[in-house]
């Protein structure tokens, strides 16, 4: 197939992307609470909205305090889109703000960005206070708080629906545990890509939580505490936020440039696999068969950590000129020519 064909068939297909990950939308949108709607407030609530921002496109705490944003902390309306009121509860300030100047900024003061397309998590929550104990579903209310943190801090959260099997799954020490199995085989029927398993207490009027979180063969943990489940909700979320971002950023100065080649490529995978890479600035090199090759910017690692979102196995330097081509119409199983890159993958 001619690259132009495999062009234009491809754009066609962009609504049915087949990618375990998520595009995130609304990630440019952030809503901090007020007291009231007068200057004063918003002017406090708009920098609060730009922290957050920054903290969720870069997972680093500091950077919205770096030098390199001081022009945008003086003056965030270079970077907002439009701002208004969300009645709640809680009353919020709404800001938006623009995508393309955002980017632009934080990349100009040196941070580095983790795009939109991130992992999808599936969240086991059990919740022990004074009333019993709760495993929060999909349907229920006390899903909300959660909900609204996922949002905050940018990242694609999904519940589990609560029934009883799931619940007798769903025990305090399977959550607590370092074993996932139990977890896993009742993940299964989600399809997400990381799992996140939570045991809130509430003792004294405070909640602290326990949170292990599993993305393929990687796991992290940490404790977190907060007034109410609202809060500890968005402290146990910001903290997943902050250990995933180190894997999925774009380091400006850090990247190299290199060529990344794809085998077993369709029109489903091509669109998918074109959203996987906006974050390297991914070039089109190539199309031979159902073999495609882009030029990206990237380290090998950035780029392993988001193709493993899709599912993509790397193939072994030895290996790359012996695999049979599958999947594109009228490809055949020819050795192709040596594409020059240094990463290589199949679905």
């Amino acid at each position: 197939m001619r690259l132009g064909q495999f062009l234009f068939v491809g754009c066609l297909s962009l609504a049915s992307l087949v990618s375990h990950a998520e595009t995130l939308n609304g990630l440019y949108q952030v809503r901090e609470p007020v007291s009231s709607q007068s200057p004063q407030e918003r002017d406090q609530a708009t920098q609060r909205a730009l922290e957050t921002l920054v903290l969720r496109l870069t997972g680093d705490a500091k950077a919205a305090q770096g030098p390199g944003l001081a022009e945008v902390r003086k003056d965030p309306q270079q970077i907002i889109s439009q701002y208004g009121y969300d009645a709640g509860p809680p009353e919020s300030l709404q800001v938006d703000f623009d995508p393309a100047s955002t980017d632009r900024a934080l990349r100009q003061a040196g941070l580095s960005l983790w795009g939109s397309n991130r992992p999808s998590i599936l969240g086991w929550w059990l919740s022990d206070s004074t009333e019993g104990s709760n495993l929060v579903g999909d349907g229920q209310a006390s899903a909300e708080p959660l909900r609204r943190a996922a949002q905050h801090r940018g990242l694609p959260l999904r519940l589990p629906l609560g029934d009883l099997n799931e619940q007798i799954v769903a025990t305090a020490p399977n959550l607590e545990g370092a074993d996932p199995a139990p977890l896993r085989e009742a993940s299964e029927r989600y399809g997400a890509d990381a799992l996140l398993a939570v045991h809130a207490r509430e003792e004294g009027g405070q909640w602290q939580a326990k949170w292990r979180l599993w993305l393929g063969d990687q796991k992290e943990q940490g404790t977190v505490q907060g007034a109410d489940t609202g809060a500890l909700a968005d402290a146990v979320l910001l903290a997943v936020s902050q250990r995933l971002a180190p894997r999925f950023v774009t380091r400006p100065g850090v990247s190299s440039e290199q060529l990344l080649e794809v085998q077993g490529m369709n029109l489903e995978r091509y669109a998918s696999l074109g959203h996987l890479l906006e974050p390297f600035g991914a070039q089109l090199r190539s199309v031979d068969g159902d073999r495609i090759v882009y030029r990206v910017n990237g380290s090998a690692e950035q780029l392993r950590a988001q193709l493993s979102l899709a599912k993509l196995q790397e193939i072994p330097a030895g290996q790359a000129q012996s695999l049979p081509a599958t999947g594109v119409e009228g490809s055949t199983p020819a050795a192709f020519p040596d594409s020059g890159a240094q990463l290589r993958f199949r679905w």
